[in-house]
């Protein structure tokens, strides 16, 4: 696979008073967890915190994740498949994000579109550049303050997922998740600035507390 080279940023909205948080990584490698803690650490801080997902987030958005996950409409093809996610980004970034964060809430989100570049880009094998383009539209070039990848192997993320049903993704091979896993490690290294790398095979709590630490860090920054 080549490596995947940094995605551009041109329209990302300057001087927003909030702060983006992006948790990014395979099928169960326990991005709702830490959501879940951040979220309750900086709470407690003080902080004004709005917890997200995608897609999701809005009710157009969710009956998109209702539409693309299901495994009764599989099989989707890869372009279509790109777009769904593609139009629920965009109602989340429109009716969500943007505004909590012109409001200096911190947000938190369970994915976004490092994971359409990951999944569609490399896993669909529809290209890293052209999701990006269509991503880009989507969302005004609005990027994380901080992503943070919670790195799993494919087997990891399978075992933790035991027991439930699985939607399409889900449902994919380990090859599927291998090639993900890599893309995602791939993003990282092409934007190190960005991105806080974890191994999510460690504790929650452990990862917990590395989170919190590069989010206050962040906020410093800001204040």
């Amino acid at each position: 696979m080549s490596e995947i080279p940094p995605v551009s940023d041109p329209a990302a909205p300057l001087g927003r008073p909030g702060l983006f948080i992006a948790l990014e990584g395979g099928d169960g490698a326990g991005k709702s967890t830490q959501a879940a803690l951040l979220s309750e650490a900086l709470t407690g801080r003080g902080h004004r915190v709005v917890r997200t997902r995608e897609p999701g987030g809005t009710p157009m958005a969710e009956a998109l994740r209702t539409l693309v996950l299901s495994p009764e409409h599989a099989p989707v093809d890869a372009r279509t498949e790109a777009l769904l996610y593609a139009t629920a980004r965009a109602s989340h970034v429109h009716d969500v994000l943007l505004p909590a964060l012109q409001d200096g809430a911190v947000v938190i989100c369970d994915r976004f579109v490092d994971s359409s570049l990951a999944y569609q880009g490399v896993g669909r094998g529809l290209g890293v550049e052209q999701v990006a383009a269509i991503n880009a539209f989507a969302t005004g070039g609005l990027t994380p303050d901080l992503t943070v990848l919670l790195d799993a192997p494919a087997g990891l993320g399978r075992a933790r997922r035991q027991g439930g049903t699985p939607d399409r993704l889900e449902a994919e091979p380990d090859a599927f998740h291998e090639a993900n896993r890599t893309a995602f490690l791939q993003l990282a290294a092409a934007q190190p600035q960005r991105y806080l790398v974890l191994d999510a095979s460690r504790p929650a709590e452990e990862l917990g507390r590395d989170v919190l630490s590069a989010v206050l860090e962040r906020l410093e920054e800001r204040a």
